[in-house]
Protein backbone atom coordinates (compact mmCIF):
# COMPACT_ATOMS: atom_id res chain seq x y z
CA UNK A 1 0.00 0.00 0.00
CA UNK A 2 2.78 2.45 0.87
CA UNK A 3 4.59 1.58 -2.32
CA UNK A 4 1.59 2.49 -4.43
CA UNK A 5 1.21 5.85 -2.78
CA UNK A 6 4.88 6.67 -3.33
CA UNK A 7 4.65 5.61 -6.96
CA UNK A 8 1.63 7.87 -7.52
CA UNK A 9 3.44 10.87 -6.01
CA UNK A 10 6.43 10.35 -8.24
CA UNK A 11 4.25 10.16 -11.33
CA UNK A 12 2.50 13.37 -10.36
CA UNK A 13 5.82 15.14 -9.97
CA UNK A 14 6.95 13.90 -13.37
CA UNK A 15 3.78 15.13 -14.93
CA UNK A 16 4.14 18.54 -13.22
CA UNK A 17 7.77 18.85 -14.39
CA UNK A 18 6.80 17.96 -17.92
CA UNK A 19 4.03 20.56 -17.83
CA UNK A 20 6.40 23.27 -16.66
CA UNK A 21 8.89 22.39 -19.40
CA UNK A 22 6.17 22.60 -22.01
CA UNK A 23 5.11 25.99 -20.70
CA UNK A 24 8.73 27.26 -20.77
CA UNK A 25 9.17 25.97 -24.31
CA UNK A 26 6.01 27.70 -25.37
CA UNK A 27 7.25 30.93 -23.72
CA UNK A 28 10.61 30.75 -25.50
CA UNK A 29 8.85 30.04 -28.78
CA UNK A 30 6.50 32.94 -28.26
CA UNK A 31 9.43 35.24 -27.41
CA UNK A 32 11.29 34.15 -30.53
CA UNK A 33 8.22 34.70 -32.64
CA UNK A 34 7.72 38.14 -31.10
CA UNK A 35 11.39 39.12 -31.63
CA UNK A 36 11.31 37.86 -35.21
CA UNK A 37 8.11 39.75 -35.79
CA UNK A 38 9.58 42.91 -34.15
CA UNK A 39 12.83 42.74 -36.12
CA UNK A 40 11.01 42.24 -39.42
CA UNK A 41 8.19 44.74 -39.04
CA UNK A 42 9.69 47.43 -36.67
CA UNK A 43 12.62 49.69 -37.71
CA UNK A 44 14.62 51.05 -34.75
CA UNK A 45 17.02 53.93 -35.55
CA UNK A 46 19.22 54.75 -32.48
CA UNK A 47 20.70 58.14 -31.66
CA UNK A 48 23.41 59.56 -33.98
CA UNK A 49 22.39 57.16 -36.76
CA UNK A 50 20.08 57.09 -39.78
CA UNK A 51 18.12 54.43 -41.64
CA UNK A 52 18.75 53.84 -45.35
CA UNK A 53 15.77 52.30 -47.19
CA UNK A 54 16.20 49.83 -50.08
CA UNK A 55 13.14 48.75 -52.05
CA UNK A 56 13.13 45.12 -53.18
CA UNK A 57 10.12 45.19 -55.46
CA UNK A 58 8.89 47.74 -57.95
CA UNK A 59 9.90 49.29 -61.26
CA UNK A 60 13.35 48.35 -62.50
CA UNK A 61 15.98 51.12 -62.83
CA UNK A 62 17.45 52.36 -66.07
CA UNK A 63 21.06 51.54 -66.86
CA UNK A 64 22.04 55.15 -66.21
CA UNK A 65 20.36 55.33 -62.81
CA UNK A 66 22.32 54.81 -59.61
CA UNK A 67 19.42 55.27 -57.18
CA UNK A 68 15.66 55.00 -57.28
CA UNK A 69 14.12 58.22 -58.60
CA UNK A 70 11.02 57.67 -56.41
CA UNK A 71 9.46 55.16 -54.01
CA UNK A 72 7.93 53.10 -56.88
CA UNK A 73 11.32 52.04 -58.24
CA UNK A 74 13.66 49.42 -56.95
CA UNK A 75 16.94 50.33 -55.29
CA UNK A 76 18.31 52.76 -52.73
CA UNK A 77 15.87 55.52 -51.82
CA UNK A 78 16.85 59.20 -51.53
CA UNK A 79 14.99 59.79 -48.28
CA UNK A 80 16.44 58.45 -45.04
CA UNK A 81 14.87 57.63 -41.68
CA UNK A 82 15.69 59.89 -38.75
CA UNK A 83 16.20 58.72 -35.15
CA UNK A 84 13.14 56.85 -33.83
CA UNK A 85 11.01 53.67 -34.15
CA UNK A 86 8.84 52.90 -37.19
CA UNK A 87 6.10 50.29 -36.57
CA UNK A 88 4.58 48.27 -39.49
CA UNK A 89 5.38 51.01 -42.00
CA UNK A 90 7.82 49.00 -44.08
CA UNK A 91 7.23 45.26 -44.54
CA UNK A 92 10.23 42.94 -44.98
CA UNK A 93 8.92 41.55 -48.23
CA UNK A 94 9.03 44.84 -50.17
CA UNK A 95 11.68 46.71 -48.17
CA UNK A 96 15.11 46.28 -46.72
CA UNK A 97 16.94 48.79 -44.55
CA UNK A 98 20.35 49.50 -43.07
CA UNK A 99 21.15 51.56 -39.98
CA UNK A 100 24.39 53.52 -40.51
CA UNK A 101 26.11 56.32 -38.49
CA UNK A 102 25.41 59.93 -39.35
CA UNK A 103 28.11 62.05 -40.99
CA UNK A 104 29.97 63.97 -38.26
CA UNK A 105 32.32 66.89 -38.97
CA UNK A 106 34.65 67.51 -35.99
CA UNK A 107 35.84 70.91 -34.78
CA UNK A 108 38.57 72.42 -36.89
CA UNK A 109 37.41 70.63 -40.03
CA UNK A 110 35.14 71.32 -42.99
CA UNK A 111 33.02 68.89 -44.97
CA UNK A 112 32.90 68.78 -48.79
CA UNK A 113 30.07 66.81 -50.39
CA UNK A 114 30.54 64.78 -53.59
CA UNK A 115 27.25 63.78 -55.21
CA UNK A 116 27.42 60.18 -56.48
CA UNK A 117 24.37 60.22 -58.74
CA UNK A 118 22.97 62.43 -61.47
CA UNK A 119 23.94 63.69 -64.90
CA UNK A 120 27.51 64.16 -65.98
CA UNK A 121 28.88 67.71 -65.82
CA UNK A 122 29.33 69.84 -68.96
CA UNK A 123 32.77 70.23 -70.49
CA UNK A 124 35.05 72.45 -68.41
CA UNK A 125 32.90 72.25 -65.26
CA UNK A 126 33.71 70.23 -62.16
CA UNK A 127 31.21 71.61 -59.62
CA UNK A 128 27.65 70.27 -59.50
CA UNK A 129 25.54 73.39 -59.14
CA UNK A 130 22.28 71.56 -60.00
CA UNK A 131 20.58 68.89 -57.89
CA UNK A 132 20.56 66.45 -60.84
CA UNK A 133 24.28 66.80 -61.55
CA UNK A 134 26.97 64.41 -60.44
CA UNK A 135 30.16 65.81 -58.90
CA UNK A 136 31.51 68.13 -56.17
CA UNK A 137 28.80 70.18 -54.46
CA UNK A 138 29.63 73.90 -53.96
CA UNK A 139 29.91 75.14 -50.37
CA UNK A 140 31.06 73.38 -47.23
CA UNK A 141 29.61 71.64 -44.19
CA UNK A 142 30.59 73.32 -40.93
CA UNK A 143 31.45 71.24 -37.82
CA UNK A 144 28.39 69.27 -36.70
CA UNK A 145 26.32 66.12 -37.38
CA UNK A 146 24.40 65.61 -40.63
CA UNK A 147 21.83 62.99 -41.72
CA UNK A 148 23.36 62.34 -45.18
CA UNK A 149 22.71 59.17 -47.18
CA UNK A 150 26.17 57.60 -47.72
CA UNK A 151 24.90 55.93 -50.96
CA UNK A 152 24.09 59.36 -52.38
CA UNK A 153 26.93 61.55 -51.11
CA UNK A 154 30.55 61.06 -50.23
CA UNK A 155 31.81 63.54 -47.62
CA UNK A 156 35.49 64.57 -47.47
CA UNK A 157 37.02 66.39 -44.53
CA UNK A 158 39.36 69.32 -45.11
CA UNK A 159 41.02 71.93 -42.91
CA UNK A 160 39.84 75.56 -43.15
CA UNK A 161 42.04 78.16 -44.85
CA UNK A 162 44.11 80.08 -42.25
CA UNK A 163 45.95 83.30 -43.07
CA UNK A 164 48.48 83.96 -40.26
CA UNK A 165 49.43 87.40 -38.99
CA UNK A 166 51.90 89.17 -41.29
CA UNK A 167 50.66 87.28 -44.36
CA UNK A 168 48.24 88.01 -47.16
CA UNK A 169 46.02 85.36 -48.71
CA UNK A 170 46.02 85.33 -52.51
CA UNK A 171 42.68 83.98 -53.75
CA UNK A 172 42.59 81.72 -56.83
CA UNK A 173 39.06 81.10 -58.07
CA UNK A 174 39.02 77.55 -59.48
CA UNK A 175 35.37 77.29 -60.48
CA UNK A 176 34.27 80.77 -61.54
CA UNK A 177 33.30 81.99 -64.97
CA UNK A 178 36.08 81.87 -67.50
CA UNK A 179 37.10 85.46 -68.39
CA UNK A 180 36.87 86.26 -72.08
CA UNK A 181 36.40 90.01 -72.23
CA UNK A 182 38.94 92.67 -71.14
CA UNK A 183 36.49 94.01 -68.56
CA UNK A 184 36.65 90.65 -66.77
CA UNK A 185 40.21 91.38 -65.74
CA UNK A 186 41.39 93.70 -62.99
CA UNK A 187 42.63 97.13 -63.99
CA UNK A 188 46.41 97.37 -64.14
CA UNK A 189 48.46 100.47 -65.02
CA UNK A 190 51.04 98.31 -66.77
CA UNK A 191 49.61 97.05 -70.07
CA UNK A 192 52.07 94.18 -70.13
CA UNK A 193 50.49 92.80 -66.96
CA UNK A 194 46.90 93.61 -67.84
CA UNK A 195 45.64 90.00 -68.00
CA UNK A 196 47.33 88.64 -64.89
CA UNK A 197 44.58 89.29 -62.33
CA UNK A 198 40.83 88.85 -62.71
CA UNK A 199 37.91 90.50 -61.03
CA UNK A 200 36.07 88.78 -58.23
CA UNK A 201 33.80 85.97 -59.46
CA UNK A 202 35.89 84.99 -62.49
CA UNK A 203 38.25 82.06 -62.78
CA UNK A 204 41.84 82.92 -62.04
CA UNK A 205 43.89 84.86 -59.47
CA UNK A 206 41.81 87.66 -57.97
CA UNK A 207 43.23 91.09 -57.28
CA UNK A 208 41.59 91.28 -53.83
CA UNK A 209 43.58 89.52 -51.11
CA UNK A 210 42.57 88.14 -47.71
CA UNK A 211 43.60 89.67 -44.40
CA UNK A 212 44.83 87.47 -41.51
CA UNK A 213 42.04 85.20 -40.26
CA UNK A 214 40.27 81.85 -40.75
CA UNK A 215 38.18 81.25 -43.88
CA UNK A 216 35.80 78.36 -44.60
CA UNK A 217 36.34 77.85 -48.34
CA UNK A 218 35.69 74.78 -50.43
CA UNK A 219 39.24 73.75 -51.53
CA UNK A 220 37.84 72.58 -54.91
CA UNK A 221 36.19 75.96 -55.39
CA UNK A 222 38.69 78.49 -53.98
CA UNK A 223 42.39 78.06 -53.33
CA UNK A 224 44.29 80.37 -50.97
CA UNK A 225 48.04 80.85 -51.27
CA UNK A 226 50.00 82.68 -48.59
CA UNK A 227 52.34 85.57 -49.32
CA UNK A 228 54.66 86.62 -46.49
CA UNK A 229 54.46 90.42 -46.11
CA UNK A 230 56.77 90.62 -43.11
CA UNK A 231 60.21 92.22 -43.21
CA UNK A 232 62.84 89.92 -44.68
CA UNK A 233 66.61 90.33 -44.62
CA UNK A 234 68.94 88.84 -47.19
CA UNK A 235 72.71 88.96 -47.31
CA UNK A 236 73.79 89.39 -50.93
CA UNK A 237 77.34 88.45 -50.01
CA UNK A 238 76.21 84.81 -49.90
CA UNK A 239 75.70 84.85 -53.68
CA UNK A 240 79.42 85.71 -54.21
CA UNK A 241 78.44 87.42 -57.45
CA UNK A 242 77.98 91.10 -56.52
CA UNK A 243 80.80 93.09 -58.11
CA UNK A 244 81.79 95.27 -61.07
CA UNK A 245 84.84 96.45 -62.98
CA UNK A 246 85.99 99.92 -61.94
CA UNK A 247 86.76 102.76 -64.32
CA UNK A 248 90.46 101.92 -64.30
CA UNK A 249 89.84 98.20 -64.97
CA UNK A 250 90.08 96.72 -61.47
CA UNK A 251 87.45 94.31 -60.20
CA UNK A 252 85.63 95.57 -57.11
CA UNK A 253 83.41 93.18 -55.10
CA UNK A 254 80.70 94.21 -52.65
CA UNK A 255 78.89 92.80 -49.64
CA UNK A 256 75.35 94.05 -49.15
CA UNK A 257 72.40 93.42 -46.85
CA UNK A 258 68.91 94.23 -48.12
CA UNK A 259 65.86 94.37 -45.88
CA UNK A 260 62.60 94.21 -47.82
CA UNK A 261 58.98 93.12 -47.73
CA UNK A 262 56.14 92.47 -50.15
CA UNK A 263 53.77 95.41 -50.49
CA UNK A 264 50.47 94.10 -49.00
CA UNK A 265 48.44 96.04 -51.57
CA UNK A 266 50.29 94.31 -54.44
CA UNK A 267 50.58 90.82 -52.92
CA UNK A 268 48.47 89.19 -55.67
CA UNK A 269 50.51 90.76 -58.46
CA UNK A 270 53.79 89.71 -56.81
CA UNK A 271 52.49 86.16 -56.42
CA UNK A 272 51.53 85.90 -60.10
CA UNK A 273 54.73 87.48 -61.38
CA UNK A 274 57.31 85.62 -59.32
CA UNK A 275 55.69 82.40 -58.11
CA UNK A 276 56.85 79.37 -60.08
CA UNK A 277 56.63 76.41 -57.72
CA UNK A 278 52.90 76.04 -56.93
CA UNK A 279 53.59 73.35 -54.32
CA UNK A 280 55.58 75.72 -52.09
CA UNK A 281 54.69 79.03 -50.45
CA UNK A 282 58.35 80.21 -50.23
CA UNK A 283 58.16 83.18 -52.56
CA UNK A 284 60.83 85.30 -50.85
CA UNK A 285 63.70 83.31 -52.35
CA UNK A 286 62.25 83.82 -55.82
CA UNK A 287 61.85 87.56 -55.13
CA UNK A 288 65.52 87.76 -54.16
CA UNK A 289 66.57 85.79 -57.20
CA UNK A 290 64.35 87.62 -59.71
CA UNK A 291 64.14 91.17 -58.32
CA UNK A 292 66.67 92.02 -55.60
CA UNK A 293 69.79 90.48 -57.11
CA UNK A 294 69.21 91.77 -60.69
CA UNK A 295 68.51 95.29 -59.41
CA UNK A 296 71.62 95.27 -57.18
CA UNK A 297 73.87 93.94 -59.96
CA UNK A 298 72.51 96.43 -62.46
CA UNK A 299 73.15 99.37 -60.14
CA UNK A 300 76.65 98.23 -59.17
CA UNK A 301 77.77 97.68 -62.76
CA UNK A 302 76.28 100.93 -64.07
CA UNK A 303 77.20 103.24 -61.20
CA UNK A 304 80.36 101.52 -60.02
CA UNK A 305 82.00 101.67 -63.47
CA UNK A 306 81.91 105.49 -63.33
CA UNK A 307 84.50 105.58 -60.52
CA UNK A 308 88.06 104.38 -60.24
CA UNK A 309 89.07 101.67 -57.82
CA UNK A 310 90.71 104.02 -55.33
CA UNK A 311 87.53 106.11 -55.05
CA UNK A 312 85.84 103.30 -53.17
CA UNK A 313 88.45 103.41 -50.46
CA UNK A 314 87.76 107.04 -49.61
CA UNK A 315 84.92 107.80 -47.24
CA UNK A 316 83.18 110.48 -49.34
CA UNK A 317 82.74 108.28 -52.42
CA UNK A 318 81.67 105.30 -50.36
CA UNK A 319 79.00 107.36 -48.55
CA UNK A 320 77.64 108.82 -51.76
CA UNK A 321 77.65 105.39 -53.41
CA UNK A 322 75.75 103.96 -50.43
CA UNK A 323 73.05 106.68 -50.52
CA UNK A 324 72.59 106.32 -54.29
CA UNK A 325 72.45 102.53 -53.94
CA UNK A 326 69.58 102.64 -51.44
CA UNK A 327 67.63 105.28 -53.43
CA UNK A 328 68.00 103.39 -56.72
CA UNK A 329 67.03 100.04 -55.17
CA UNK A 330 63.85 101.55 -53.74
CA UNK A 331 62.90 103.18 -57.05
CA UNK A 332 63.52 99.96 -58.99
CA UNK A 333 61.64 97.60 -56.67
CA UNK A 334 58.66 99.71 -55.58
CA UNK A 335 57.02 99.49 -59.01
CA UNK A 336 57.28 95.68 -58.82
CA UNK A 337 55.50 95.46 -55.45
CA UNK A 338 58.65 95.05 -53.35
CA UNK A 339 59.30 97.65 -50.64
CA UNK A 340 62.98 98.17 -49.81
CA UNK A 341 63.16 98.97 -46.12
CA UNK A 342 66.93 99.33 -46.06
CA UNK A 343 69.73 98.58 -48.50
CA UNK A 344 73.20 98.71 -46.98
CA UNK A 345 76.62 98.10 -48.48
CA UNK A 346 78.43 96.46 -45.62
CA UNK A 347 81.81 96.06 -47.30
CA UNK A 348 83.62 97.16 -50.46
CA UNK A 349 86.58 95.03 -51.49
CA UNK A 350 88.84 96.91 -53.94
CA UNK A 351 91.90 95.16 -55.49
CA UNK A 352 94.77 94.80 -53.05
CA UNK A 353 97.40 96.35 -55.38
CA UNK A 354 95.67 99.73 -55.15
CA UNK A 355 93.98 99.22 -51.83
CA UNK A 356 97.09 99.30 -49.66
CA UNK A 357 98.65 102.63 -50.77
CA UNK A 358 95.31 104.31 -51.06
CA UNK A 359 94.30 102.86 -47.73
CA UNK A 360 97.51 104.13 -46.11
CA UNK A 361 96.98 107.57 -47.61
CA UNK A 362 93.39 107.54 -46.52
CA UNK A 363 94.43 106.45 -43.04
CA UNK A 364 96.93 109.33 -42.93
CA UNK A 365 94.19 111.74 -44.00
CA UNK A 366 91.87 110.30 -41.45
CA UNK A 367 94.53 110.64 -38.76
CA UNK A 368 95.20 114.24 -39.82
CA UNK A 369 91.53 114.94 -39.70
CA UNK A 370 91.37 113.15 -36.37
CA UNK A 371 94.18 115.32 -34.99
CA UNK A 372 92.43 118.43 -36.24
CA UNK A 373 89.30 117.28 -34.61
CA UNK A 374 91.21 116.62 -31.42
CA UNK A 375 92.65 120.15 -31.55
CA UNK A 376 89.19 121.54 -32.10
CA UNK A 377 87.97 119.32 -29.33
CA UNK A 378 90.69 120.59 -26.99
CA UNK A 379 89.81 124.17 -27.89
CA UNK A 380 86.19 123.39 -27.35
CA UNK A 381 86.98 121.76 -24.03
CA UNK A 382 89.07 124.78 -23.03
CA UNK A 383 86.28 127.11 -24.02
CA UNK A 384 83.85 124.88 -22.23
CA UNK A 385 86.03 124.88 -19.11
CA UNK A 386 86.22 128.70 -19.21
CA UNK A 387 82.50 128.90 -19.64
CA UNK A 388 82.03 126.47 -16.78
CA UNK A 389 84.28 128.56 -14.54
CA UNK A 390 82.43 131.71 -15.61
CA UNK A 391 79.21 129.99 -14.82
CA UNK A 392 80.59 128.94 -11.42
CA UNK A 393 81.81 132.51 -10.84
CA UNK A 394 78.44 133.90 -11.78
CA UNK A 395 76.82 131.37 -9.53
CA UNK A 396 79.18 132.36 -6.69
CA UNK A 397 78.40 136.05 -7.33
CA UNK A 398 74.74 135.31 -7.31
CA UNK A 399 75.13 133.35 -4.07
CA UNK A 400 77.22 136.20 -2.57
CA UNK A 401 74.69 138.77 -3.69
CA UNK A 402 71.96 136.66 -2.26
CA UNK A 403 73.92 136.37 1.00
CA UNK A 404 74.54 140.18 1.03
CA UNK A 405 70.89 140.81 0.37
CA UNK A 406 70.03 138.31 3.04
CA UNK A 407 72.43 139.87 5.60
CA UNK A 408 71.41 143.41 4.63
CA UNK A 409 67.78 142.52 4.90
CA UNK A 410 68.37 140.88 8.28
CA UNK A 411 70.39 143.91 9.49
CA UNK A 412 67.74 146.32 8.27
CA UNK A 413 65.12 144.20 9.93
CA UNK A 414 67.13 144.14 13.18
CA UNK A 415 67.73 147.89 12.83
CA UNK A 416 64.03 148.46 12.39
CA UNK A 417 63.33 146.24 15.38
CA UNK A 418 65.99 148.00 17.52
CA UNK A 419 64.75 151.39 16.35
CA UNK A 420 61.22 150.43 17.21
CA UNK A 421 62.33 149.17 20.64
CA UNK A 422 64.44 152.33 21.20
CA UNK A 423 61.49 154.49 20.24
CA UNK A 424 59.35 152.47 22.60
CA UNK A 425 61.96 152.89 25.37
CA UNK A 426 62.28 156.64 24.55
CA UNK A 427 58.54 157.02 24.75
CA UNK A 428 58.51 155.14 28.06
CA UNK A 429 61.45 157.24 29.37
CA UNK A 430 59.74 160.41 28.21
CA UNK A 431 56.63 159.32 30.00
CA UNK A 432 58.70 158.51 33.09
CA UNK A 433 60.53 161.89 32.77
CA UNK A 434 57.27 163.72 32.47
CA UNK A 435 55.96 161.81 35.46
CA UNK A 436 59.18 162.51 37.41
CA UNK A 437 58.97 166.19 36.52
CA UNK A 438 55.40 166.26 37.64
CA UNK A 439 56.34 164.37 40.79
CA UNK A 440 59.32 166.74 41.42
CA UNK A 441 57.06 169.70 40.88
CA UNK A 442 54.60 168.16 43.30
CA UNK A 443 57.40 167.47 45.81
CA UNK A 444 58.74 171.01 45.35
CA UNK A 445 55.27 172.36 45.80
CA UNK A 446 54.80 170.23 48.89
CA UNK A 447 58.26 171.27 50.25
CA UNK A 448 57.58 174.90 49.49
CA UNK A 449 54.22 174.66 51.22
CA UNK A 450 55.83 172.90 54.19
CA UNK A 451 58.60 175.51 54.28
CA UNK A 452 56.10 178.27 54.11
CA UNK A 453 54.16 176.61 56.93
CA UNK A 454 57.39 176.31 58.96
CA UNK A 455 58.26 179.86 58.03
CA UNK A 456 54.85 181.10 58.99
CA UNK A 457 55.05 179.01 62.13
CA UNK A 458 58.55 180.33 62.92
CA UNK A 459 57.43 183.83 62.13
CA UNK A 460 54.49 183.32 64.46
CA UNK A 461 56.75 181.89 67.10
CA UNK A 462 59.29 184.65 66.48
CA UNK A 463 56.56 187.21 66.70
CA UNK A 464 55.52 185.62 70.01
CA UNK A 465 59.10 185.55 71.17
CA UNK A 466 59.54 189.12 70.05
CA UNK A 467 56.50 190.18 72.07
CA UNK A 468 57.82 188.18 75.03
CA UNK A 469 61.22 189.85 74.71
CA UNK A 470 59.54 193.19 74.45
CA UNK A 471 57.78 192.28 77.70
CA UNK A 472 61.22 191.95 79.32
CA UNK A 473 62.15 195.35 78.12
CA UNK A 474 63.78 194.14 74.98
CA UNK A 475 66.36 192.09 76.88
CA UNK A 476 66.64 188.75 75.26
CA UNK A 477 68.80 187.36 77.96
CA UNK A 478 66.16 187.96 80.54
CA UNK A 479 63.63 186.21 78.32
CA UNK A 480 65.98 183.29 77.79
CA UNK A 481 66.54 183.11 81.51
CA UNK A 482 62.83 183.09 81.99
CA UNK A 483 62.33 180.34 79.55
CA UNK A 484 65.09 178.31 81.15
CA UNK A 485 63.65 178.75 84.57
CA UNK A 486 60.28 177.83 83.21
CA UNK A 487 61.61 174.64 81.75
CA UNK A 488 63.69 173.78 84.79
CA UNK A 489 61.08 174.56 87.27
CA UNK A 490 59.14 171.51 86.47
CA UNK A 491 62.25 169.34 86.76
CA UNK A 492 63.53 170.11 90.28
CA UNK A 493 62.90 172.16 93.33
CA UNK A 494 66.33 172.34 94.91
CA UNK A 495 69.87 171.14 94.40
CA UNK A 496 72.08 170.11 97.21
CA UNK A 497 75.79 170.51 96.63
CA UNK A 498 78.81 170.28 99.00
CA UNK A 499 80.74 173.20 97.79
CA UNK A 500 80.07 176.64 96.53
CA UNK A 501 82.48 176.32 93.65
CA UNK A 502 80.78 173.26 92.15
CA UNK A 503 80.74 173.32 88.41
CA UNK A 504 76.99 172.87 88.28
CA UNK A 505 76.56 175.95 90.48
CA UNK A 506 78.46 177.96 88.00
CA UNK A 507 75.75 177.30 85.46
CA UNK A 508 73.22 179.05 87.65
CA UNK A 509 75.51 181.93 88.52
CA UNK A 510 75.07 183.36 85.10
CA UNK A 511 71.31 183.34 85.58
CA UNK A 512 71.47 184.60 89.17
CA UNK A 513 73.75 187.59 88.53
CA UNK A 514 72.16 190.97 88.23
CA UNK A 515 71.81 192.58 84.81
CA UNK A 516 75.13 194.10 83.77
CA UNK A 517 77.28 191.88 86.12
CA UNK A 518 79.43 189.01 85.11
CA UNK A 519 78.70 185.57 86.41
CA UNK A 520 80.59 184.35 89.54
CA UNK A 521 79.93 187.43 91.64
CA UNK A 522 77.12 185.85 93.48
CA UNK A 523 77.96 185.05 97.00
CA UNK A 524 77.17 181.67 98.39
CA UNK A 525 74.94 181.26 101.48
CA UNK A 526 76.00 178.79 104.10
CA UNK A 527 73.35 176.64 105.82
CA UNK A 528 74.51 174.31 108.54
CA UNK A 529 77.84 173.57 106.92
CA UNK A 530 76.40 173.16 103.36
CA UNK A 531 76.53 175.75 100.74
CA UNK A 532 73.27 176.58 98.91
CA UNK A 533 73.07 178.53 95.78
CA UNK A 534 70.34 181.03 95.76
CA UNK A 535 68.74 182.96 92.96
CA UNK A 536 68.53 186.79 92.79
CA UNK A 537 65.32 186.83 94.74
CA UNK A 538 67.05 185.34 97.77
CA UNK A 539 65.20 182.05 97.62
Amino acid sequence: MARDVFRDDRNMKRQATAGLGAIAALGVLATGLLYSFYSQFVINVPAKQIGVLIRKTGIDLENSDEIAPDAEHKGVQKDVLDVGRYFFKYDPYNWDWKVVPQIEIPDGKLGVQIRLYGDDLPYGEFLAYQENQKGIVPGVLLPGRYAINPYLYQVEQHAPQIVPAGFKGVVTNLAGKIPFEPEHYAEEPDQMHQKLLVKQGFRGVEQTTLDPGTYNFNPYEIKVNLVDCRNQRFNLAESKDLGFPSKDGFWVSLDSIVEFRVNPAMAAKVYVLYKEDASSDRINEEIVRKVILPAARSFCRLQGSNNSGRDFIQGTTRTQFQETYQTTMRASCDALGIEIIQALITKINPPEQIAKPVRDREIAKQQEEQFRQQILQQASEEKLAIEKELVKQKQALVVAEQEVIKVTTAAMREQEVAKTKAQEKLAVAQLKLDATKDEAAAIAARGKGAAEVVEFKNKAEAAGWQRSVEAFGGDGGQFAQFVLFEKLSAAYRSIMVNTADSPIMRIFESFNAPRGKSPGTTKPVKRGGDTTATDASGE
